[in-house]
């Protein structure tokens, strides 16, 4: 951006200094803007967003210390410049410590502010490039993930089908132990396919585009309609499904369809690493700010030494190739992604052999902080 035209706010309540930084940016074909305290400098700054700002520290009312940290806040690749007097240049060194670029004392030449800000700018170009890299960066990824995506799962999916269709005797008799073959053949390209689904969902997850769609969710209907869900899987393993869940449990803002992909993981998990005639819970009750979830079995457990690392990507406890229990590794790190994403927090309590408790406690109010 040096060189270029730029907008510059300067925030001062010396007239004449306003008038000197605007005089002078002027000449270099710049779009200068001026504010004489620092509330009518934060309300131009809303209206003009400008690439650069001069702050003097030492104003009445709002310090400039407080200007600069409220514009970090807004933006933090606006380019700060403090305008200090001699006695506070020791302000000033505290300010570069908490973001500003540079400073520059009074009274100055044209000279020296031309200087300073043009490497401000300077640097406000390769902060923008460098966003801007970034960007095209993550769309390009998103888009390879896609496409690759798409290439494997479309003839997984079709050669899923001719397996059906064989199974389903459509295409003629076929001997038992070629059945049986097919069978395996079948369940684990569904294993690929269910991987392919979960890699796809953590790869290209987005917390901040899905935070902008949050409803009102009574997680009490999403507990509900999991275990029912879940209930044929837990018959077979003969195990017990248990719902508590307070009265007048208020709603949490979140998403529908991920908040069921974490209590469908965390439950068939409890089922899966359980043993026969053995319990899983679901536990729901508010508490002070928060809305409680616990899924509690008696089943495995898990040893202490693999608990740090559960939430990692592709991360097994039973690492074994032929685990009796298959699984990707992944359904957990998206469950941790997605309870971050509603402003939560998650952690587990095991006992090799004596089983497992995820706790996972949401806001009842959450707003996502802006980004950037």
């Amino acid at each position: 951006m040096s060189g270029e035209r730029a907008r510059i706010l300067v925030v001062d309540d010396e007239k004449v200094i306003r008038d000197s930084c605007t005089r002078i940016l002027t000449t270099e074909g710049h779009i200068i803007k001026s504010a004489e305290n620092g509330n009518i400098g934060l309300e131009v700054f809303r209206e003009f967003h400008p690439d650069l700002v001069l702050v003097d520290l030492k104003m009445p009312g709002k310090s400039g210390m407080d200007v600069l940290e409220e514009i970090e806040s807004i933006d933090p690749n606006v380019v700060q410049i403090v305008i200090t007097g001699y006695a506070t240049v020791s302000s000033a060194v505290d300010a570069m410590k908490r973001g500003a670029y540079d400073f520059i004392p009074k009274p100055f030449t044209p000279e020296e502010i031309l200087l300073i800000v043009g490497r401000g700018l300077e640097k406000r170009r390769l902060l923008l490039e460098s966003e801007a890299l970034k960007v095209e960066h993550e769309r390009i990824r998103r888009n390879m993930i896609s496409l690759v995506s798409h290439e494997l799962r479309a003839p997984l999916a079709a050669t899923v089908q001719y397996l059906e269709v064989i199974l389903g005797g459509m295409a003629g008799e076929i001997p038992s132990e070629a059945k049986e073959m097919i069978v395996r053949c079948d369940i684990r390209l569904q294993e690929m396919l269910e991987l392919l689904r979960k890699w796809l969902n953590l790869a290209t997850f987005d917390s901040p585009k899905m935070a902008e769609h949050f409803q009102d969710i009574s997680l009490s209907d999403i507990a509900t309609e999991s275990i029912e869900l879940m209930k044929s899987l837990a018959e077979e393993k003969k195990i017990s499904l248990i719902l508590e869940t307070s009265k007048d449990l208020p709603p949490i803002k979140g998403s529908k369809v991920s908040l069921e992909e974490i209590f469908n993981n965390l439950i068939s998990n409890a089922i899966k690493y359980n043993k026969a005639g053995g319990w899983v819970k679901v536990i729901l009750y508010g508490r002070e700010e928060e809305v409680w979830v616990e899924i509690s079995d008696n089943g495995s457990g898990i040893d202490e030494e693999h608990l740090s690392r559960i939430f990692d990507e592709f991360y097994r406890v039973d690492g074994r190739r032929n685990a009796p229990i298959k699984g990707s590794g992944l359904g957990l790190s998206i469950v941790k992604k997605m309870v971050d994403a509603h402003g939560g927090m998650i952690d587990v309590e095991s006992k090799f052999g004596e089983g497992t408790t995820f706790r996972i406690g949401f806001p009842k109010f959450f707003q996502r902080q802006k980004e950037g």
